[in-house]
């Protein structure tokens, strides 16, 4: 379940998820989940926050690639 609290975005896994805890993120982790609830690809994440944020070239991809990697490793996400 994704809660999004205006300054934070907050993951809580419900029912019989495998994931355990809280991922507590800024606006950017929480445009990126809602993204995935729609079920995306990374390119096309990367492609929807590029449109969405400013940042310097390079970053979008980088901070995407991290963030994803950090979700997987912790179980919150799967492919």
């Amino acid at each position: 379940m994704l809660h999004n609290t205006g300054e934070d975005s907050i993951l809580v896994p419900v029912g019989g998820s495998e994931f355990s805890g809280v991922v507590r993120g800024n606006k950017t982790v929480g445009a990126m989940l809602e993204l995935l609830k729609e079920g995306t690809t990374e390119a096309a994440m990367v492609d929807a926050l590029k449109s969405r944020f400013k940042a310097p070239e390079g970053m979008v991809e980088e901070d995407v690639s991290r963030i994803l990697a950090e979700l997987r490793s912790i179980g919150a996400i799967d492919d």
